[in-house]
């Protein structure tokens, strides 16, 4: 009976083409590395002209620019994860809908996504995830062995314990309409906090922005302004001294920065 119902659902669900994906790294497409790598460049072309103006610095600062790079791939997939949540969040809530309306807990997951294509899209994380399970009950995989998988690859804590309670209930044989709509009021309470913290520190973070350009826009108006205004600062030892420690300074207000603002988001982890 459930695989027809399974079968039922193929003419709007994706087709047989969606892998189980690691979320702890983001899927780059050519244009998305093109345009990373087109930053890093830029990041030490910008470092280079404006601490050392010598292309021999370009060297030591390449290592800037690659950490740059796998800084950005790791806030991506970070904010990648976070999405997931915010989507997994109103998958759950659509199933508890479905199984309060009386469909069975596969069947109610199944169902719900033809709402988060209606919210997200057919290429969203969330309907590809739907897809995969759909496959593993065709091929008679238990939802519960599904849901843990999906988590363990998610790397979100609260999937991997949504997976965990909602295991525990189906063995016990609890309210299942009941656990998935408390577990999923609790990740949207979860997600809602995680928005009203970034509501609250968006001025901040764009003050951070504004400093991290300020001394760059300085620098580069006084230059316009005195042509060899800073000319003894480069080409010789102490002007390479002095720029060194100028950019040690820059680097580590850069660093601290992003930690404070950072520590802030640390509730959904």
């Amino acid at each position: 009976m459930l695989r027809q119902t399974v079968r039922s659902h193929k003419a709007r669900l994706p087709p047989e083409g969606s892998e189980r994906r690691d979320y702890e790294k983001h899927l780059w497409t050519l244009q998305e590395m093109i345009i990373l790598a087109v930053q890093c460049v830029c990041l030490v072309i910008v470092l280079c002209w404006f601490f050392y103006r010598s292309v021999w610095a370009c060297l030591p600062l390449s290592m800037l620019g690659i950490w740059y790079g796998k800084n950005r791939q790791v806030r991506i997939a970070q904010e990648d994860r976070r999405n997931l949540l915010l989507q997994f969040c109103d998958m759950t809530q659509s199933a508890a809908s479905a199984m309060k309306a009386g469909y069975s807990v596969e069947n109610a997951f199944l169902e719900s996504y033809v709402d988060m294509c209606m919210m997200y899209g057919e290429s969203s994380m969330i309907c590809q995830e739907l897809n995969v399970l759909r496959r593993g009950l065709i091929m008679n995989i238990t939802l519960e062995e599904l849901l843990t998988d999906f988590g363990q690859r998610s790397h979100v804590p609260q999937i991997r314990e949504f997976a965990s309670v909602f295991s525990i209930a189906r063995k016990s044989g609890g309210n299942m309409a009941e656990i998935i709509r408390s577990t999923a009021d609790v990740i949207h309470r979860l997600v809602e906090t995680r928005e009203e913290i970034q509501t609250q520190t968006a001025a901040r973070r764009m003050e951070r922005n504004i400093m991290n350009v300020m001394p760059f826009a300085i620098l580069a108006y006084v230059d316009a302004g005195n042509k060899g205004y800073f000319d003894s600062l480069y080409h010789n030892l102490t002007g390479v001294a002095i720029m060194t420690v100028c950019l040690i300074v820059y680097l580590t207000a850069y660093f601290l920065s992003a930690r404070i603002l950072d520590k802030a988001l640390d509730v959904l982890k």
